[in-house]
């Protein structure tokens, strides 16, 4: 019996881990992602056009010209051919075209700050990106999560997103593309579930140590099962007032999933408005609610 070495079962291993990789936005469960993938597919296709026939000519050639085929043509003084020269620029200009039109139009579709149509009312959801880990505020029901989203599947969410710590980035691979999180900016993301489940949300843009580690989950279900889940957070006992949120806005690794019942009036308005303010309260990032 053949004896196996750490070097093959390292091997096993490795190849054990492929099996279970996803194909991220390429298996989305979002119209969004899916219309992305498809973008990405064709892109791809008609880029190969190109890339196979020179890979395949690459090997012909070398063997058709080697130096002891006797029966290939041999032309030292060949220099130019009209046929060759349209096919050369003549395809890779049609390719081109044809990628430039449909970037363009998909570029228009794909707009993150375009609303989705739908006849369903969209879910508006503030994004507050934190060290290191997401704030996520339902101004509509009046509760937050950390690290956490839930959302009805075909229901278009509006993200409204913006930092209060380094620059990041918001991203769901599964539902769609990604988009920067600022400080003192808001940026806009609007995605659709259209198949319930759960997916990992993450922070695509290094912003430190805990980078890494800065995850969300994003479940997707039904309309009765989305307004339990309202119900149940109401239920919690933490309120996110002034106090908890600056307590909640100190760096901290691998926070875990927490709900609020209660979110300050105007909270992510006020994360914004905080950075064009003067003076000591901007320097230490300390909250800050406008008085009306």
């Amino acid at each position: 019996m053949m004896k196996m070495t750490k070097k093959d079962l390292v091997w096993i291993i490795s190849l054990l881990l492929l099996t279970g990789c996803s194909l991220g936005v390429l298996d989305s469960k979002g119209q969004v992602g899916k219309d992305e993938g498809a973008l990405i597919i064709t892109a791809t296709l008609l880029m190969l056009i190109v890339v196979i026939p020179v890979i395949v000519m690459t090997f012909v050639f070398a063997w058709k010209y080697r130096e002891h085929n006797e029966k290939s043509t041999y032309a030292p003084d060949w220099a130019h051919s009209t046929k060759i020269e349209a096919f050369v620029w003549g395809i890779p200009f049609l390719i081109i075209l044809v990628l430039a039109i449909i970037t363009w139009r998909t570029t228009h579709e794909l707009d993150p700050y375009k609303p989705l149509n739908s006849d369903a009312e969209p879910i508006v959801i503030e994004v507050i990106a934190l060290d290191w880990k997401w704030l996520f505020i339902y101004p509509k029901f009046g509760i937050a999560t950390v690290n956490h989203i839930e959302i009805p599947i075909d229901v278009p969410i509006a993200f409204k997103i913006t930092s209060d710590a380094p620059m990041n980035s918001f991203f769901i691979p599964k539902l769609g593309g990604q988009i920067y999180a600022m400080s003192g900016m808001q940026t806009q993301l609007h995605l659709i579930a259209n198949e319930t489940g759960t997916f990992r949300g993450m922070s695509a843009n290094i912003s430190g140590e805990g980078f890494s580690d800065m995850t969300f989950t994003t479940t997707s279900t039904s309309g009765k099962g989305f307004k339990d889940w309202v119900n149940s957070v109401r239920q919690s006992q933490l309120k996110l007032n002034k106090a908890q949120y600056n307590k909640l806005s100190n760096k901290s690794e691998n926070h875990p999933i927490q709900y609020f019942s209660y979110v300050e009036p105007r909270l992510f308005e006020a994360v914004i408005e905080k950075y064009m303010l003067p003076g000591k309260q901007n320097a230490d990032r300390k909250f800050i609610l406008r008085q009306d």
